[in-house]
């Protein structure tokens, strides 16, 4: 029985990724800054919850000792919280964007190499974007075109790079970033637009459950890998 740990998963994305894993027999660590909500979320679906502020050292730490405690052991960790950071550009917003959606992640991911090295297939999804590729940013046909998000595009191209790094840096673990499609969530409800969060969860999950020889280092979607 496989161990996972999802960040920022109280709702959406994340939550539906907890569901799906859960259901498939993994033990499940939801993990949301808000701790009412976590446990709320948690209880609504039979997984565990732990208090994680991907923003605060010692908040990421509890969480992956609490787990270490429990477990012993992490096998899947998937990087999803993050902001879409919208308002004016200033200095303290684009810091605040950097810190959940980048540098959060190198938080959480080191946090748990240790717990991750004890793990007979440890893999690690990050839930970027394709809003920070380069490819898809300065291609017309794609809807990343027409979409001004400076702060949110630049901080998942951080997020897509640290993936690529840590696959470089720690090839005994399988580390992947992923664009999930354009989904309905807290983050878009301004723009009225995407699909249910369940059906962008299936790619979390299938990234998740790479067998062992699976790739690494890769930028995907639900059905191939893209360019960057």
């Amino acid at each position: 029985m496989t161990v996972a740990l999802i960040t920022g998963a109280n709702k959406g994305i994340g939550f539906e990724t907890a569901k799906q894993l859960l259901e498939s027999g993994h033990v499940v660590y939801i993990g949301a800054r808000d701790a009412e909500r976590g446990e709320k979320a948690a209880a609504a679906i039979g997984t565990r919850f732990v208090q994680l502020d991907v923003t605060d050292d010692a908040s990421v730490n509890n969480a992956l000792a609490t787990i270490d405690a429990a477990e012993g052991r992490l096998d899947v960790l998937v990087n999803n919280a993050g902001i879409l950071a919208a308002g004016d550009v200033d200095g303290p917003l684009a810091l605040r964007a950097f810190d959940t959606n980048a540098v959060g992640i190198v938080r959480v991911t080191e946090a748990a190499l240790p717990l991750l090295r004890k793990s007979a297939n440890p893999t690690v999804v990050t839930v970027s974007s394709s809003a920070g590729s380069f490819w898809a940013v300065t291609s017309p046909e794609r809807p990343e075109f027409h979409l001004s998000s400076a702060l949110y595009s630049a901080s998942k191209a951080a997020a897509t790079m640290l993936t690529v790094q840590y696959a470089k840096s720690q090839p005994g673990i399988k580390f992947n970033a992923l664009e999930p499609g354009t989904t309905a969530t807290d983050m878009t409800a301004a723009f009225g637009i995407g699909r249910p969060p369940e059906k962008s969860a299936e790619a979390v999950v299938r990234l998740a459950t790479l067998d062992a020889d699976g790739p690494t280092g890769t930028f995907q979607d639900e059905n191939r890998e893209l360019p960057w």
